[in-house]
């Protein structure tokens, strides 16, 4: 599995200027099989007032490090909003989809849209890790203390069944014509109500959760002022344009029309 640290997808609304910064490093090889990526952002609000950050998130799980509010966070499957103020630092664990399983072994379901303790999951107290990690100023450093966390809780054996998920979910975003779950069956040979309990138990949404996101990612990244609509709606599976402007509006906050001129306005500047 590769790890891909150019531009994350799915972003809404992203900051822009000096005063925050975001980091992605790669996993080691060892553990590249469960993590995708580490990330850190570093901001100081402290003149401009707080900035707003919104994405469409990935079908992940990340373990976040923020002083006095480290979590594990389930699968959104909404639309992500944070709000960035004064200076403050928070780092993060992506791992693959369904690559939490192991950890947690119970179903991922469980805590999607909801957030879970480091204890719950690891047995061990929050307090001294987090300490531990923000006693740490270099990237390098983050990295080395979080895969030394995790080599400790290593699963003895890796899960065929998350090789099949990302083998999924990678052809997923590369093959735009993949849009409904009968695709991913044909493709994997699992029958669609495997699919369905598998993506429930290790990845916290269904199958076709997955397929709508990214294909919704896809067009945030397609959109321009002139944008026809009509045309992208049906390449990307919707049967009619009301349909496809009542799903944008509904994770994106906004028209596919508003959003883009907001976009377009937004690259001017």
């Amino acid at each position: 599995m590769k790890t891909d640290l150019r531009k994350p997808r799915g972003i809404i609304r992203s900051m822009a200027g000096e005063n925050w910064n975001l980091t992605l490093s790669a996993p080691s090889d060892s553990l590249s099989f469960y993590v995708e990526h580490y990330w850190s952002v570093r901001w100081d609000m402290s003149e401009s007032g707080p900035m707003v950050q919104e994405n469409l998130p990935h079908p992940t799980v990340h373990l976040v490090f923020e002083k006095d509010n480290t979590k594990i966070f389930g699968v959104v499957s909404g639309r992500f909003t944070k709000s960035l103020e004064g200076k403050n630092r928070v780092f993060g664990i992506k791992f693959r989809p369904g690559a939490f399983y192991p950890f947690y072994k119970k179903p991922v379901s469980d805590f999607t849209d909801k957030e879970i303790t480091i204890e719950q999951v690891f047995g061990v107290s929050t307090k001294p890790l987090e300490d531990e990690v923000f006693s740490l100023e270099s990237e390098s450093d983050l990295v080395h203390s979080a895969e030394d966390f995790l080599y400790e809780r290593l699963p003895e054996e890796k899960d065929e069944n998350i090789a099949l998920i990302n083998q999924l979910v990678e052809r997923v975003i590369a093959d735009r014509s993949i849009l409904k779950v009968e695709d991913l069956s044909e493709i994997s040979g699992q029958g669609i109500r495997n699919l369905q309990r598998i993506f429930n138990q290790y990845v916290g949404v269904s199958p076709k959760w997955v397929i709508n996101r990214y294909r919704m990612h896809e067009i945030l990244e397609r959109i321009t002022e002139n944008t026809d609509w009509v045309r992208l709606a049906m390449d990307l599976g919707y049967f009619d344009q009301a349909h496809f402007i009542k799903d944008f509006k509904r994770m994106v906050g906004k028209s596919p029309e508003e959003y883009s001129k907001s976009a377009h306005s937004t690259q001017l500047t």
